[in-house]
């Protein structure tokens, strides 16, 4: 069997500072890059990769809430 496999990127806009851009466009050169999209996606999927522990510590932390009484929850 046989399979092809496209992969399309979406072109969309976002709204970044000047110094924001003169900042990717930099790193971007430092890499070898002529843009900076890549950058874009690899933050993006930083971001969302760790947004389920992100939330998962928050569950905790709310769960947690009240379980230390007296002094020790007036500290924390």
């Amino acid at each position: 069997m046989h399979m092809h496999v496209h992969l399309y990127a979406m072109r969309t806009t976002i709204e970044i500072t000047d110094e924001q851009r003169g900042r990717l466009l930099a790193l971007a050169a430092r890499r070898g890059n002529k843009g900076f999209s890549h950058l874009v996606r690899e933050a993006i999927d930083r971001y969302l990769d760790g947004a389920a522990e992100r939330e998962a510590a928050l569950e905790r932390a709310l769960a947690a809430r009240g379980a230390l009484a007296g002094e020790a929850g007036d500290e924390f």
